[in-house]
């Protein structure tokens, strides 16, 4: 049973349920105008990036202004993300061939411990073939985003930013829905 107190929390989130399908819509926008795979594509993923540097930004001078401690930290961390988030909105094409690069690093990373410890764990793990698999499937993706081709790197970050946005996009809608028949 819910006491009185998390019930009217409820109550006030449902009533802005609206916030939550708006917001959802827009992620859904997003990833339309993402899997379209051209130019205006490669554009808004830069341009995210931005909108997500400036709200760490904001989220750390809000921490700075409500906790003293390492305070002049997390002002710089603020200032680099507004720094960021500037020169992503300046060369939001520029960001989206450096997060490519960075992204397939990344997957390489991963997909190698991921199979070392599928296979160290051998032993004690009847399903380790699926880590094993895992990994050589992000070995596979890393090193297909770390090549020097262009195109093949761009289509790999557009189809990962698109479907992460549709599936955002589902989620706040049904999320909204359930609030909202909550309410």
């Amino acid at each position: 049973m819910l006491d009185a107190e998390t019930r009217k929390a409820a109550r006030e989130v449902g009533a802005l349920w609206w916030v939550f399908l708006l917001i959802g819509l827009a992620w859904i926008v997003v990833s339309i105008v993402v899997l379209q795979l051209n130019l205006t594509s490669v554009k808004t993923v830069g341009v995210l990036l931005g909108a997500i540097f400036f709200a760490s930004a904001a989220e750390e001078f809000f921490v700075a202004v409500a906790d003293d401690s390492w305070r002049w930290l997390r002002v710089l961390l603020g200032l680099l993300f507004v720094g960021g988030a500037i020169w992503t909105f300046v060369n939001p094409v520029l960001t989206f061939v450096s997060l490519a690069a960075a992204l397939g690093f990344l997957l390489v990373f991963k997909g190698t411990l991921d199979l070392v410890g599928s296979i160290a764990s051998q032993d004690i793990n009847p399903v380790w073939w699926l880590g094993l698999i895992a990994g050589l499937l992000e070995l596979g993706l890393g090193f297909w985003a770390a090549q020097q081709y262009f195109p093949a790197r761009a289509v790999l970050m557009l189809l990962w930013v698109g479907f992460y946005s549709m599936f955002r996009g589902i989620s706040a809608i049904v999320f909204a829905f359930e609030v909202q028949k909550g309410h």
